[in-house]
């Protein structure tokens, strides 16, 4: 397949006609907020569809693009099926522990509220921590995301985009706060959803043999029962995007904004599934890309795909396609990190409290997106932010969600079980190369380490930290109940 480039003019045009779309439809939209709660969470009378629609695209951002696909290409389809799982998972989740909350809450607006009634202001200066940090992470790679799209098809520079698509995004969110990301997100689906089917039906038209058939014949491992990573990738996919989903604020916010109970189990049931077949399909389409090309570069599995046609249209789809899973994701996350700061600010300093918080809050984004576009202009690895992000979270959410059962909880043993969880993942964690890491061939020679050891990083690395911290719950709950 020749390289076929879109112009750097047509690029930006076209990208800026799209951020124009929704700029103005922020505008339209906008309602000025009679309080912070308003801001946050809106007037928590949202339907089944405004709420099925926010959750899928909030959920769905241009990492689906590059992660699925990447991972298939030597995880197999135990890390599509993981991957997949992991993302619906947190949904399914909050179909119990939504209403719960909503009970114990019924003015709540995060997450961070229940963690201070149970543990503390302790843990949830660490949570808090944790999740900003997190949020920011995400949003790093989601900007890095659409910088390396646009690089690929027209060699647009990574600072041009990354500051571009930033600047878009915050025109309208910080104007109008969730209830304009509620609004923007219903268009953004209806985009997204859309040039996923069309990408179904190419791919699948242009094969010569039906896809399974050539997986079989090409490259049979990756669907093999009897191929190891893919269990190990399929495990570590659903316990890190599992855990990590469960920490977004912005999918609280959406517990809290429902209309009702059962409009929100509807809506968490819909979008799980519709997640789910989503990022199956970008999966997949890493094993037909692998199948047909063995030498291709992971990330851009489904993009080698998509553009065997060289077509114009086609290219302009993954451009729409991106713009609309980047815009819905970072509006969801700038908000999410915004309501974080209104609510929980002065836990972490004095300074940010008081009426004018939200002022506070909008300058503290507008300084975090600055250091957002300083990392996401030099290109990193997309998957590797995201895992790396979701190691954090795997290391607190046993602790945290254990309080959800047992209410008395000790709040030492809860901070312990959170370090310890997170330094016994970090020494495995693999560096870039996943040939090594901080404990296996730094502190420790490769040499003293097996060869399961050593191509299973990753999977040690998210099964220490999830496993330490319950282990250590779980002594700790078995001598109290002795007592």
């Amino acid at each position: 397949m020749k390289d076929i480039y879109l112009s750097t003019q047509t690029t930006l045009i076209i990208t800026l006609v799209v951020g124009a779309f929704f700029i103005a439809l922020g505008y339209i939209n906008f309602k000025k907020t009679s309080d912070n709660k308003s801001h946050i969470i809106g007037d928590r009378n949202e339907s089944i569809f405004s709420l099925t629609t926010s959750l899928s695209a909030s959920a769905l951002g241009a990492w689906i693009l590059f992660g699925p696909a990447s991972a298939a290409t030597w995880g197999g389809i135990g890390a599509v099926i993981g991957y997949a799982l992991g993302t619906a998972a947190p949904m399914l989740f909050l179909l119990n522990f939504g209403p719960k909350i909503r009970r114990e809450f019924p003015n709540g607006m995060s997450l961070t509220e229940f963690v201070k009634r149970r543990f503390g202001t302790g843990i949830l200066k660490i949570i808090i921590i944790l999740i900003l940090f997190y949020l920011t992470i995400f949003l790093i790679a989601e900007v890095t995301a659409i910088a390396f799209l646009l690089n690929l098809i027209s060699k647009t520079p990574f600072w041009i985009t990354s500051g571009l698509t930033l600047i878009i995004c915050l025109l309208y969110i910080l104007r109008g706060g969730f209830k304009l990301s509620i609004i923007t997100d219903k268009y953004q689906f209806v985009i997204v959803l859309s040039i996923i089917l069309f990408s179904i039906f190419l791919i699948l038209g242009n094969l010569e043999i039906n896809s399974y058939e050539l997986i079989k014949k090409n490259s049979e491992k990756l669907i093999s029962k009897n191929y190891i990573p893919n269990y190990t990738a399929g495990l570590t996919f659903f316990i890190a995007v599992a855990a990590t989903n469960l920490f977004h604020q912005g999918n609280w916010q959406r517990v809290f904004a429902a209309k009702n109970n059962l409009i929100l189990r509807k809506s968490l049931i819909y979008s799980s599934i519709i997640s789910f077949l989503i990022v199956v399909w970008m999966g997949y389409t890493g094993l037909i890309s692998f199948s047909i090309d063995p030498e291709i570069i992971p990330d851009l599995a489904f993009f080698k795909l998509m553009l065997l046609n060289n077509n114009l249209l086609i290219i302009v789809s993954i451009l729409v396609l991106a713009l609309a899973l980047t815009l819905s994701t970072l509006d969801t996350l700038i908000n999410a990190i915004s309501s974080l700061i209104i609510i929980n600010g002065k836990e972490i300093n004095k300074f940010l409290g008081g009426k004018d918080i939200k002022d506070k809050s909008n300058k503290l984004i507008l300084l975090l997106c600055v250091i957002v576009f300083v990392f996401a202009s030099k290109g990193y690895s997309i998957l590797y932010l995201f895992l790396f992000a979701d190691l954090l979270c795997c290391a607190a959410v046993v602790t945290i969600f254990h309080g959800f059962f047992i209410k008395k909880i000790n709040i030492r043993l809860s901070i312990i079980s959170i370090i310890l969880g997170l330094s016994s993942g970090l020494l495995f964690f693999p560096s870039q190369n996943f040939q090594s890491s901080l404990l296996v061939g730094n502190i420790m020679s490769i040499e003293n380490f097996s060869p399961i050891v050593l191509s299973n990083l990753l999977f040690i690395s998210f099964i220490l930290a999830i496993i330490v911290p319950l282990v250590i719950i779980t002594i700790y709950s078995l001598r109290n109940s002795l007592r």
